[in-house]
């Protein structure tokens, strides 16, 4: 059989066998449910037989690193942000400390570039990694509170937070895939010179219309954004991630640079002379016509995923519009369900929004709005009521169902953080209370709303949040 047509039944068998072991992955979750004995993830995998063709495929060509199925990912997530290039890593953890490194890079103008000691105004409850790269780059996290009914920042002290010539960035999350206030952190940060990176791991897909502009993806706002493709994420590529240059293409070399153990070189995987002049260079200290692959103008990282993870992304990424129509389709049927809970939970709301009702958001008179493709759908345990977040999240995971707090709380309440400050007292900065963050860390929890839950599924999910609160079998 030739080379061809041997691939073409290796393929078709994968599909085959696609179909047969991995019904269970596919949106709209398994065909049989059984409550109490099924589990109901908070997140998980959901692909179909063409992720699996893919990876098949690619291994077949056994080119291992990255390389073709890379670009073309890369290309295609930036069609589809809206930006103008985008770079792949291998974690979206490694985007998020890949971006904040790329804000010290010494190509950038001194006067912007981040330094030892410099500030940047991030918020206090979220996940690690959105923050940890700051003091990893030496520079300083300065607290503000979070709002915890969208999870997000709460900008009444951004100006507050400002030290002008030390304040240099603003790095913030879409908390559950909930944009934050774009409009006034955008209008902050170019009213004081300042650098923005989105945290997109969890939200892509989610959309923001600035008042009389029409929606955009989330990520396409900042300077740079970042991407993670974790299993639990809106797409993925087992692990991975990417870093976004969202106007200034400056990022991506600088990107790429950090990410390929800091070389100076442009030239791709498999290409010599990109630049035409490969001995031609005198750069740092280094003999003239030293190899411009060994030149190195960052101190980098080897972050890149390989071609594989890409391959099965780009599969994942043409899915990207229904897996968002599933996620809210979702968290709407879980909030119509819970309604009559009120009493009980604070439930999540879009930045701007006022109130929710059955027939779509109240919104404030701003004229922004946000459209959340939902990473997760928060119930928030009003004060006062005779049951504790621990209670209901023990109950429904009695039941089988998966929860997750609001990753990690207040950060600054972590283990490392308060090591961080006994050791080094000016690690960090608070500015302000810390009230919502919080409130998030003690009475925050989120159930899923990923593509591969069904209907049964939710519809378990609303009973058993209706049976905690009538007491039966609570404890």
């Amino acid at each position: 059989m030739k080379a061809e047509s041997l691939k073409a039944e290796i393929l078709r068998l994968a599909r085959a066998h696609a179909r047969q072991t991995h019904a269970s992955r596919r949106p709209g979750g398994p065909r049989k449910f059984t409550p109490g004995v099924t589990p109901v993830p908070y997140a998980g995998r959901t692909f179909g037989n063409e992720e699996v063709a893919a990876a098949v495929e690619s291994a077949l060509e056994f080119w291992l690193t990255l390389g073709p199925e890379g670009d073309a990912f890369a290309k295609e997530l930036a069609t589809v942000l809206g930006i103008r290039a985008s770079v792949l890593v291998n974690s979206g953890s490694s985007a998020n400390l890949l971006a904040v490194a790329a804000l010290t890079s010494p190509k950038l103008p001194p006067e912007r570039r981040l330094r030892p000691g410099d500030e940047v105004i991030t918020c206090a409850a979220g996940f690690p990694t959105t923050v940890a790269p700051i003091v990893q780059h030496g520079a300083v996290p300065v607290f503000l509170d979070n709002n915890p009914l969208t999870g997000n920042l709460d900008c009444v002290r951004l100006e507050e937070a400002l030290v002008p010539g030390k304040t240099k960035a603003v790095m913030l999350a879409h908390a559950l895939g909930n944009p934050f206030d774009l409009a006034t952190v955008l209008a902050f940060c170019r009213k004081r010179g300042l650098w923005l990176i989105e945290d997109n791991c969890d939200a892509l897909g989610s959309l923001y219309a600035m008042k009389g502009e029409p929606p955009r993806p989330t990520g396409s706002f900042g300077d740079l954004s970042t991407q993670s493709f974790y299993p639990p994420h809106h797409i993925t590529m087992g692990e991975g991630g990417a870093v976004s240059a969202v106007r200034e293409m400056r990022f991506k070399s600088i990107l790429e640079s950090l990410r390929d153990w800091g070389r100076d070189c442009w030239c791709a995987s498999g290409h010599e002379n990109t630049c035409g002049k490969r001995f031609g260079w005198q750069l740092g200290e280094l003999p003239a016509g030293y190899d411009h692959k060994y030149i190195y103008s960052h101190l980098g990282y080897n972050l890149k995923p390989l071609d594989l993870q890409a391959a099965i992304g780009r599969q994942q990424l043409t899915r990207l519009d229904e897996f968002g129509r599933t996620r809210r389709a979702n968290w709407n049927h879980l909030r119509r369900g819970l309604d009559d809970l009120g009493e009980f939970f604070e439930f999540m709301l879009p930045t701007h929004a006022r109130a929710w009702t059955k027939s779509g958001f109240r919104w404030d008179d701003s004229g922004c709005r946000s459209d959340p493709s939902w990473f997760g759908f928060m119930l928030l345990v009003r004060k006062g009521t005779p049951f504790s977040r621990l209670d209901l999240a023990r109950f429904l995971e009695g039941r089988k169902i998966g929860t997750r707090m609001l990753f990690g709380g207040n950060l600054v309440r972590q283990p490392a953080w308060v090591r961080l400050r006994r050791d080094h007292p000016h690690a960090f900065r608070i500015a302000g209370k810390l009230a919502g963050a919080d409130q998030l860390m003690e009475s925050a929890m989120f159930v899923g709303v990923y593509p591969g839950l069904s209907k049964p599924m939710l519809d378990y999910m609303v009973e058993s949040v209706h049976d905690f609160v009538r007491g039966e079998k609570r404890f």
